[in-house]
This record gives structure tokens, sequence and C-alpha cells, in this order.
């Protein structure tokens, strides 16, 4: 990555080494950061990454809008639905299961 690179991980923490992170940050091969994610989760308390000013962490609610949070409940309750009817699930994470 070049050095003006901002790195943003909203998928899953392991995807990041943290270490790794905090010496690209702290040394400047990269200008910032910005993550929901973390690996361990939650971050440590004593993590060096909290020490940075060019770091952005949210607490994991990437997906604590309304608007998300009402999809997720119609696709759940979408899913209930056609599974106590023996149909197919609308939105199945593992189609591999028909």
């Amino acid at each position: 990555m070049k050095q003006s690179a901002i790195l943003i991980n909203t998928a899953r923490g392991a995807i990041v080494d943290p270490e790794a992170l905090y010496q690209a940050l702290a040394s400047g091969e990269i200008a910032g950061a910005a993550i929901d994610v973390t690996d361990p989760e939650p971050i440590p308390t004593d993590s060096p990454l909290l020490t940075l000013d060019n770091l952005i962490m949210t607490p994991h609610i990437g997906s604590a809008s309304r608007p998300t949070r009402e999809k997720m409940a119609n696709m759940a309750i979408a899913n209930l639905i056609a599974g106590l009817k023996g149909e197919r699930l609308p939105n199945c994470v593992n189609p591999e299961v028909y």
C-alpha cells in the first residue's frame, strides 16, 4: 500500500494482523485505518492500536442503523415463515444444504 492509503476493514477482524497494522500506522507506512472489527473482539484495553491518532475504530456497529436492522429483521422473519411452511429459505447463507 502507498503511504497515502487508508485501510478500511468491515469484514472480519482476523483479516488484519493487529501488530502489523500498528506498525504500519505508527511508522507512517500507511496514512490511516478505519476498522469496525478486531481480532480478538473486543479489543484488549491495553492494545497499542488504541493509542493511535490515525485509526478510527468502532465497536462492531457497522450494521447498527435503523434501516439495516429492519432489513435484517425482515429477512429473519421471511426465513422463519418459509421454514415453518417447509419451503426453501429466501435468505439462506448456505444454499448447499438444498
